[in-house]
């Protein structure tokens, strides 16, 4: 670290811009330090598709650092780096693909960014450069590990390297997980399908990055890799140019080493001000924490080695007691109804939903944003993957199972809509009798359980807190918490609370990791 102008491990994104203003950083800097960081690591971590031309970034960050010396600053973060998930577009002229981790999509060239892309650029913050993610967020296969593409290839956790040959996988055993990439290996797993911003975010190879959710696919990866991360209520983010498994479920947030550094992040993607979120008191505030041996995910989805379940139960506990301690209104345990009563008339709606969205609503929205592509529906990627088997259906994942499933899917819109509005009701009312009857502001749970179900169905606001490291071979683990619609700013006033309670995040050693065989430096030097 010697050769760096700050720790890129443990420096957070408040504190860059602290150095800006002081004058002791300039932009420049900040991403030349980033740069060697991803050249010295990202080949053991395999975090990024693609980086944006590093004379670009350069270019960039100079005429940023121009700007904030004339006086004139677009934001808070002006002259910032951030990292994309690979499956939000961005224009062409920036040098980088949008692919989902698909090499149909290698070829693609975008209209034009995403709209919160462009939010973004507009508030003084530079695209770094776009991460791996499970291609086409875990809709391709159930078989895929979290964090696999056939484009990107395999994702790795900065706190324990590479996923053993026999790790779990969970396939589709559980009609309630869609996102079948969110809750897999309990030991190696380094997340869900927003893997690559999470392990940039965690190795340091940026300070901020953007995922997209369904369920658990920010949250889990944000847990493994012991950062703070927001999904926004469902609706209020412009998912534009953004590949989404339904509309009924995801919503684009950020992550990051600090909930300070959310909060102007989240102001961009929602387009308002969030003036308590900052806020260390807990006046207005009372959270409800879940029973972790009932909230959790059994054997046979998530393998726990011996003494990990209860050692993850103790930390939890004890992080409840300290809460109490330090004058929270803490309620433990509450209880919350089970995922299995989110139904529509006794009928499993989730995966209904998401596989009618994906082949009539979303996938088709999504490829109308290119200007130029070899795929242009569904049926073609599957088409293109079938032609290109080598490349497009290598070893270790060599199969399209799900999006056979969305592609055969013969549903009725008018049945989908019906779904939709009964499924989005009951999923509140589940969550609201628990607000209501146990009169807190939020719920919290482990993050390796099935609580984010209820949450993507009622398309609530949902987070993660870093909770502990596992003695077993230190892989992260967190906890996930969800407020009402609308209430980002009481998620991120509490989860200000927790950083100021509790201990610094875990930070890896990424001395121990080995390069991937065969990866390649990324971009233009």
């Amino acid at each position: 670290m010697s050769t760096l102008l700050f720790d890129p491990l443990t420096t957070t994104t408040v504190e860059l811009q602290q150095r800006l203003v002081s004058g002791k950083l300039s932009s420049v800097q900040i991403i030349e330090t980033y740069l060697t960081q991803i050249d010295a690591h990202n080949p053991a971590l395999n975090a990024f598709i693609s980086l944006a031309p590093r004379d670009a970034l350069r270019s960039i960050a100079a005429a940023l650092d121009d700007e904030r010396a004339a006086g004139s600053l677009r934001g808070p973060f002006h002259g910032i780096p951030i990292v994309l998930k690979d499956s939000i577009m961005t224009a062409s002229e920036l040098g980088m693909p949008t692919t989902a981790g698909s090499f149909a999509l290698v070829q693609a060239k975008c209209k034009k960014n995403a709209p919160l892309v462009e939010k973004l650029i507009d508030a003084g913050l530079i695209i770094l450069g776009k991460a791996n993610l499970t291609e086409f967020c875990g809709l391709k296969t159930s078989a895929m590990m979290p964090g696999w593409s056939a484009y990107g290839g395999q994702t790795l956790s900065p706190y324990v390297g590479q996923i053993e040959d026999n790790e779990t996988i969970l396939g589709h055993s559980s009609p309630y997980y869609p996102e079948v990439s969110s809750n897999r290996a309990c030991a190696q797993s380094p997340g869900g399908s927003s893997t690559g911003p999470a392990v940039a975010i965690a190795a340091g190879f940026a300070p901020l990055s953007i995922g997209t959710e369904t369920t658990g696919s920010i949250m889990v990866p944000a847990s493994r890799n012991a950062l703070y991360a927001i999904k926004p209520t469902v609706g209020d983010v412009d998912m534009r140019g953004v590949f989404s498994l339904s509309e009924l479920y995801d919503a684009a947030g950020p992550m990051a080493k600090s909930t300070a550094d959310l909060v102007p992040v989240t102001e961009i993607l929602l387009g308002r001000k969030l003036t308590s979120a900052g806020q260390k008191n807990w006046q207005g505030l009372s959270v409800g924490f879940a029973d972790p041996r009932v909230w959790n995910l059994g054997d046979s989805m998530c393998r726990q080695h011996e003494g990990t379940a209860e050692e993850m139960i103790e930390t939890y506990e004890l992080v409840v007691s300290m809460l109490k301690e330090a004058g929270g209104a803490i309620h433990y345990p509450v209880a919350v109804p089970d995922v299995s009563e989110l139904t529509v008339d006794g009928k499993e709606a989730f995966m209904k939903i998401a596989f009618w969205d994906c082949k009539n609503r979303t996938i088709d929205n999504f490829l109308k944003e290119y200007e130029e592509s070899p795929v242009r529906s569904l049926a073609d990627i599957v088409k293109f993957n079938e032609e290109h088997k080598d490349d497009a259906l290598p070893h270790p994942f060599p199969d399209q199972s799900d999006l056979h499933k969305c592609l055969a899917n013969a549903d009725e819109e008018e049945e989908i809509e019906f779904l939709k509005k009964g499924l989005r009701a009951k999923a509140r009312q589940l969550l609201d009798s628990t607000f209501d009857t146990e009169g807190v502001s939020i719920i919290a749970a482990p993050t390796d359980s099935a609580l984010l179900i209820h949450g993507a169905a009622a398309g609530y606001p949902t987070a993660n807190v870093p909770l502990g490291i596992l003695s077993y071979n230190g892989r992260a683990y967190g906890t996930c918490l969800i407020a009402k619609a609308g209430e980002e700013e009481t998620l991120l006033q509490f989860m200000s609370i927790y950083e100021n309670t509790l201990s610094p995040r875990p930070v890896p050693d990424l001395r121990k990791l080995s390069p991937i065989a065969g990866h390649k430096k990324i971009g233009p030097q």
